[in-house]
C-alpha cells in the first residue's frame, strides 16, 4: 500500500506543464538509493535539507545587519522561507514542480557565510581560490553535512542550488537560462525578489534608509510599499513567463522564467542601489569593518592552528585553507564572534550593536 502512495504522487506530476521537471525523470543521485515508499525523490531532498544542521544554523545568520538586537530583522532562515513562498507561488501559477522548487529554495543559502554580503566578500578576498556561497551550498550538501558524508541529493536540486547567484548589476545574471530547469530559474529570480524587498525593510528599520531614498523610477514601476513591490514583480514574472506553463503565449517557444524589460530594468536599478548603499558601500561602517576583522582573524588563526578545526572537516583530506573556508563559512554570526573573542579578547567590544552571546 505504501508503495502506491509514492506512485500516486508521481502520477500527479504528469498533470504538470510538459516543461516541468518530473521526479520520475530525475538524473538521480551520486550514490543510488532505494526509492521511498511515501515520497518522490524531490520530496525526500526537501526533507533532508530541513533536517540538516546547516539549515538550522540559518536562523542565527543575519541577512544584512550583523547580529542585530531587534527581533524583526531578517535572518538567513526567514529569507529562505520567503524565497520558498515566492518560488512556490510562481511554480503553482505556471504549473511547474512545486516540490523541486521548494527543495532548491530551502537549500539555496545553506553555504552562506556569517555577516551577510560583507562576510562573503571578505572570505572571497582571503581564500586564494575565491569563495562563492552558491557553490559552497552545493559543496555542503555533497561533502560536509552528516559529519562529512553529505546529503546525497538529486542532481536537479544540486543544480538549482548552485545556479541561484547573480552578479551585482543584473537580477538575471549572465547564466544561460536555457541550461537549467525552469524550477531552478524560478528560485534564481525569487531569491532576488525576496531579498531586495525585505532588505529595504531592514535598512529602513535600522534608520539606514527611508522610502524617500529609493530611486523614483523604481517606485513608479514597482510601487512604494513592500507588498506592492513583491506583488508587482511576482505578477510580472508569471505573466511574462506564461509559455512555461504550456498555455498560449505571444512569446512563441521561448521558454524561460523572467521579468518584462520594464520591470527588470526597475529591479536592476533597485538592486544596484542596494549594493551601493547597503550591501557593500564604498565607505564601510563600523560593523562592516569589524565583520571583516573577525573573518580575517578566524581565517588567519585557523590556518595556523588547523587542529582546532573539527575532525569532520579533516575527513576528506582537504588542504588547510579549504578546511578553514568550510568551517568559517558554516559559522553563525554569534559563534564567529564568540570564537574570535576567545582568540583575541576585545575584538568585538568596539561596538555596542554586538550583544553578549
Amino acid at each position: 500500500m505504501l508503495e502506491q502512495l509514492r506512485r500516486r504522487q508521481e502520477l500527479l506530476e504528469k498533470g504538470l506543464s510538459p516543461y516541468a521537471a518530473k521526479s520520475m525523470q530525475s538524473k538521480g543521485r551520486s550514490n543510488p538509493e532505494e526509492s521511498s515508499p511515501l515520497r518522490t525523490e524531490f520530496q525526500r531532498d526537501r526533507d533532508r535539507i530541513i533536517h540538516s544542521n546547516a539549515f538550522r544554523r540559518l536562523k542565527h545568520k543575519t541577512q544584512v545587519f550583523i547580529a542585530p538586537t531587534g527581533d524583526h530583522y531578517v535572518t538567513r532562515l526567514t529569507h529562505t522561507l520567503e524565497v520558498t513562498q515566492i518560488s512556490r507561488t510562481i511554480a503553482r501559477a505556471l504549473n511547474l514542480n512545486e516540490d523541486l522548487v521548494e527543495a532548491i529554495a530551502l537549500g539555496h543559502d545553506l553555504g552562506h557565510t556569517p555577516f551577510g554580503h560583507v562576510g562573503e566578500d571578505e572570505l572571497n578576498l582571503l581564500y586564494p581560490d575565491g569563495f562563492q556561497h552558491a557553490a559552497q551550498s552545493v559543496r555542503l550538501v555533497e561533502y560536509l553535512e552528516k559529519n562529512g558524508d553529505g546529503l546525497n541529493l538529486t542532481w536537479e536540486v544540486r543544480e538549482g542550488m548552485g545556479a541561484h547567484s547573480k552578479p551585482k548589476d543584473d537580477i538575471m545574471g549572465a547564466l544561460d537560462q536555457q541550461s537549467i530547469t525552469l524550477e531552478a530559474q524560478i528560485c534564481r529570480i525569487a531569491d532576488a525578489v525576496a531579498y531586495l524587498n525585505h532588505d529595504i525593510g531592514d535598512a529602513i528599520r535600522a534608520d539606514f534608509l527611508s522610502e524617500e531614498d529609493l530611486p523614483k523610477e523604481c517606485k513608479s514601476v514597482l510601487g512604494t510599499r513592500h507588498s506592492q513591490r513583491v506583488d508587482s514583480m511576482v505578477r510580472d514574472i508569471v505573466e511574462f513567463s506564461w509559455s512555461a506553463s504550456g498555455g498560449d503565449t505571444p512569446r512563441g517557444s521561448d521558454l524561460s522564467i523572467a521579468m518584462s524589460p520594464r520591470v527588470m530594468d526597475a529591479a536592476n536599478l533597485l538592486r544596484e542601489f542596494m549594493f551601493r548603499k547597503v550591501y557593500l558601500p564604498s565607505g564601510e561602517n563600523e560593523l562592516g569593518e569589524q565583520a571583516r576583522a573577525v573573518i580575517g582573524l578566524l581565517y588567519d588563526h585557523l590556518s595556523r592552528n588547523s587542529t582546532e578545526i573539527p575532525k569532520e572537516y579533516h575527513k576528506r583530506g582537504d588542504t588547510v585553507p579549504r578546511m578553514v573556508v568550510d568551517y568559517v563559512s558554516g559559522m553563525t554570526d554569534h559563534f564567529a564572534l564568540h570564537t574570535a573573542e576567545d582568540i583575541k579578547p576585545g575584538i568585538t567590544a568596539k561596538t555596542s550593536r554586538w550583544q553578549p552571546w
